[in-house]
């Protein structure tokens, strides 16, 4: 195979195994090694922030610290799992000390009906990555873990191929 062929294949592969690796410390990777909740933007409430398939990666918030305009997660219910990412557009402590937040999407012309209280809070965005999260949703927990694995196996195979590659060409330089 001529030289300029075979150095923009590998120059090519590099790039897709380095974009796949990127991909999965974005959304897998980060997110767990910080303690981060990813999550994906389901409606267009929140466009164009954060259109329908944006990844967003949500880190724990102290209440205390959430003010106007900070983006937040949080459950509709308390101890239910659906979760509504929106803005802060005000926050009110009432008699007893309880601090609520009033949420609005960006894209919504009214506020949501319901205060959110501290405990709904499940964190508030840290980043967001477009796209990302239609993959995310694409694929099941136990397919991206597989997905994961077969990433990891495909790079260790390719390392292995590199080397025993380099090996050859010096054993054929050398004689």
């Amino acid at each position: 195979m001529p030289a300029p062929v075979r150095w923009f294949g590998q120059t090519l592969l590099w790039m897709v195994i380095l974009g796949f690796v990127a991909v999965l410390a974005v959304g897998v990777l980060i997110p767990r090694m910080a303690g981060a909740t990813p999550y994906t933007i389901l409606t267009g409430s929140m466009a164009p922030s954060y259109p329908p398939g944006t990844l967003v990666v949500d880190k724990a918030a102290d209440p205390d610290s959430v003010g106007v305009g900070t983006v937040i997660t949080y459950q509709l219910e308390s101890g239910k799992s659906a979760v509504v990412t929106h803005r802060v557009i005000a926050v009110s402590t009432s008699t007893d000390g309880e601090r609520t937040f009033v949420t609005q999407g960006d894209a919504n012309s009214v506020p949501d009906e319901e205060p959110v209280r501290a405990e709904q809070v499940r964190g508030q965005v840290w980043y967001a990555v477009p796209h990302l999260g239609r993959f995310s949703n694409a694929i099941s927990g136990h397919q991206r873990q597989l997905a994961v694995y077969g990433v990891a196996g495909a790079l260790v195979l390719y390392a292995g191929a590199m080397f025993a590659g380099a090996g050859r060409d010096r054993r054929r330089n050398g004689r």
